[in-house]
């Protein structure tokens, strides 16, 4: 029976926009070929100089030194399989590119977990943390992971115009990944207090309306069956059905509806929660008006709700139509918002918010919010609602001078 081979390969199909390409691992057996990222970047130039010039420098045979290890161990790894496939040999590669010590490998074996399980989302947020952390310090270990470095990292990420709540973002995810290593816990770099480096957390600005706004936008007139009349349903939609998410709102099947309430589970929380919390919604009838006149009817209980997903798409095809629907209805409802006076560039994330603020103004208990919306906590709901908008302040405040406008 033939063997596999494992062969050394630079993708010159995908450029990346610092002109660098990744430089691979090419597996071949069979006439079929897949590809392993060994983690490193090259020029066309830089990669031929590094395997085909007799004269080298000392940083050009270690990169030369490092290709060629990852190699010798795909070459390992199949000689060692009895019966060759390609998914007992990326599993195995995997661990063995760990034993690197490698900060790159291990975010490559999570992503490949997290994409196993359909959480296209995530995968790709932690590619981007890889990505980044990868640009800063190229082939960085865990070794090399302590609070002078993640220091340093924070300061260029905002030294090259990344929000803090970026950084916190990527942090988050290196750490993650840091905590499903074997490594001494004496050396752990996260956390609070001396000798330790405590990920940053952005204030997180309020993205509410008022009911005044929100009665201006419902009462907005659009052009019948147009997108922007479907852009502005949905944001209401949305709004009405406790801040409902994109994502929520496509996964919407006919079964989820009984009587005058919807419930639902937010995908959001299912894996993070050990008993995902349902949540329940109350039908109005501005909420069954668009479901007759935006849903599709079907006889089939399990069939969607809403016309975007059908059960043949895949994790990827689903995630591009909440991403696609999720930009239509920002576009759109930036445009009303504009159009009727309100100064903010309203998006979907506007819709919870709001649902969450008109609610606490109007003396809704913050426990009841909190189950509505599906926190796993009041302090969750409570990071939505720590602060009024600066009108309400305003407003609420004016008695503090009330007596001085009267004795003018």
């Amino acid at each position: 029976m033939k063997k596999a081979d494992a062969s050394i390969y630079l993708d010159k199909n995908r450029p990346k926009q610092n002109g660098k390409c990744s430089v691979k691992i090419k597996i071949t057996y069979n006439r079929k070929r897949k590809y392993f990222s060994t983690g490193l970047d090259l020029t066309n130039e830089n990669f031929e100089k590094i395997f085909f010039n007799k004269r080298k420098s000392l940083e050009q045979k270690e990169i030369k030194s490092k290709i060629e290890y990852f190699e010798k161990k795909a070459k390992d790894v199949i000689e060692n399989l009895h019966i060759f496939s390609f998914d007992t040999f990326e599993e195995e590669f995997l661990d063995q590119r760990n034993t690197t010590n490698s900060i790159s490998f291990a975010f490559d074996k999570y992503i490949q977990n997290l994409k196993l399980e359909n959480r296209i989302g995530t995968a790709v947020s932690y590619n981007c943390a890889k990505n980044s952390i990868e640009s800063f310090k190229k082939g960085l270990t865990f070794a090399e992971i302590n609070p002078l470095f993640l220091k340093k990292y924070e300061s260029w990420m905002l030294t090259n115009g990344n929000s803090i709540s970026t950084v916190g973002i990527y942090l988050r995810s290196l750490r993650a990944v840091y905590n499903l290593q074997n490594i001494d816990k004496s050396i752990y770099p996260f956390g609070n207090g001396k000798n330790k480096y405590s990920i940053p957390t952005s204030k997180n600005t309020k993205k509410a309306l008022t009911i005044e706004e929100i009665a201006a936008i419902y009462n907005y007139q659009t052009d019948l069956k147009t997108t922007k009349d479907m852009a502005k349903d949905y944001w209401l939609f949305l709004y009405l059905c406790n801040g409902m998410n994109v994502k929520d709102f496509c996964l919407l099947r006919w079964e989820n509806i009984e009587n005058d309430m919807l419930t639902y589970n937010r995908a959001k929380t299912e894996r993070s929660q050990k008993q995902s919390k349902r949540i329940s919604v109350a039908i109005k009838p501005e909420t069954l008006a668009i479901i007759k006149k935006w849903g599709q009817p079907s006889l089939d209980n399990s069939a969607f709700l809403f016309p975007h997903l059908d059960n043949k798409m895949n994790a990827e095809k689903k995630r591009a139509t909440y991403q696609q629907l999720t930009k239509i209805i920002n576009k759109y409802m930036k445009e009303i918002a504009s159009e009727v006076g309100i100064n903010k560039k309203v998006t979907t994330y506007f819709a919870r918010h709001s649902f969450a603020t008109v609610l606490k103004r109007s003396g809704t208990n913050i426990a009841m919010i909190s189950d509505l919306l599906g926190h796993s906590s009041v302090n969750v709901t409570e990071s939505y609602l720590d602060s009024f908008e600066n009108d309400q302040i305003q407003k609420e405040t004016d008695v503090l001078t009330a007596g001085f406008r009267k004795a003018k």
